[in-house]
């Protein structure tokens, strides 16, 4: 029976801390959590990536060994497919990074010209021409260059966690002809947390099946669409729009931005327009409205917890951390509110499809 604290009137569970105390305790203990995280992101982060592509490829393993592979061959197979991916996607990226580099130069003419005519544009609206001209006189279109520059110059930072990740996907993949004995072992003491790592692993598996053929569809079709217009380096902007497409919620947007200013400077600004109009009505049906009914309950939370999601991850691991947002916030998923019968009832507040959380209260009732 539980005491109540004559003090602030909260009720005590009987050997334990007062209500309050417990929610402000919890949340010092996740801020500090998060911390640690965020000082440790560039060990964390590559790992749990090494985590997640060793998951979405481990069916393939089982496969291997249902058909007489052995199973340590099974494992190197399965690290060698992962390997190959993951560079391939790599140097994708460094590839489309380069040519859009290229191509910048091209184009810095009519980046002026642009400028000119928005001050121009602005100055007829009554706006004043020397404040104008002031502010925006900063803005150099010769910048871009170097703003992509830049970029490419960060984006070889994230190779620096390569060595981390491809360690962990070498020890992980020794790791995995035992690792269904681990767990069916742990499973006997510990039931409800390995139930959860099982709802985590068939969930971001989902996700990132899902994602990738999904990602293709839509590359493909924006690859169609621009060639149809005549956008200059259309295998660059599906190839950059295939790989944001693992960025939730605003991955298009930075997949549209660069071939709408090329279509802008090259085209005008109906055709920039039209690419923009064409980029929503792509992504909101196939991601907003086919690609959920594919993939169940893989993502499993709402829209707004997946973009606060986005921004909590990216803040605490960085870049990689906005890939990572949706995975991460899986496991939580998983481990912290799915394990435990007294706190299911937040999938009410966070489940992609209330019902079920519903009928899993109705159910402990």
């Amino acid at each position: 029976m539980n005491d109540t604290d004559g003090v602030t009137g909260a009720r005590t569970p009987a050997g334990g801390l007062p209500r309050p105390l417990q929610i402000a305790l919890g949340v010092v203990l996740v801020l500090a959590a998060l911390m640690l995280l965020r000082s440790y992101s560039g060990i964390f982060g590559p790992v749990f990536l090494a985590l997640n592509l060793m998951v979405t490829v481990y069916p393939f393993h089982t496969w291997l060994v249902r058909r007489g592979c052995p199973s340590a061959l099974s494992a190197i197979i399965v690290a060698l497919v992962v390997f190959v991916l993951l560079l391939l996607m790599l140097a994708g990226f460094i590839w489309a990074v380069n040519e859009i580099i290229g191509m910048i130069p091209q184009y810095t003419g009519q980046f002026v010209a642009l400028y000119d005519r928005l001050i121009s544009f602005a100055s007829d609206l009554g706006l004043d021409h020397a404040s104008l001209t002031g502010a925006l006189g900063k803005i150099d279109p010769n910048s871009l260059l170097n703003a992509a520059t830049s970029l490419l110059s960060a984006s070889t930072g994230f190779l620096g966690g390569l060595s981390v990740l491809v360690c962990a996907l070498v020890f992980m993949a020794m790791d995995t002809a035992g690792f269904a004995q681990r767990l069916a072992i742990a499973a006997s003491t510990h039931s409800r947390i390995v139930a959860g790592f099982r709802s985590f692993s068939q969930g971001v598996r989902s996700y990132w099946i899902v994602t990738t053929v999904f990602g293709l569809i839509v590359a493909v079709l924006d690859v169609v669409l621009l060639q149809v217009m005549g956008v200059p380096g259309v295998i660059i902007w599906g190839l950059l729009s295939f790989l944001t497409n693992y960025i939730p919620n605003v991955g298009f947007i930075v997949g549209l931005v660069p071939p709408a200013l090329v279509a802008l400077v090259s085209l005008g600004w109906k055709q920039a327009l039209v690419v923009v109009a064409a980029y929503c009505v792509v992504n909101f049906v196939l991601q907003t409205i086919i690609q959920p009914r594919f993939a169940g309950d893989a993502v499993g939370v709402t829209p707004t917890v997946s973009f606060v999601s986005l921004l909590v991850w990216g803040a605490v691991l960085g870049a990689l951390g906005t890939l990572l947002a949706l995975p991460m916030t899986l496991l939580v998923k998983a481990l912290v509110v799915d394990a435990d019968p007294s706190a299911r009832w937040i999938n009410a507040l966070i489940a992609s499809d209330p019902h079920d959380a519903d009928g899993a209260v109705r159910q402990r009732s």
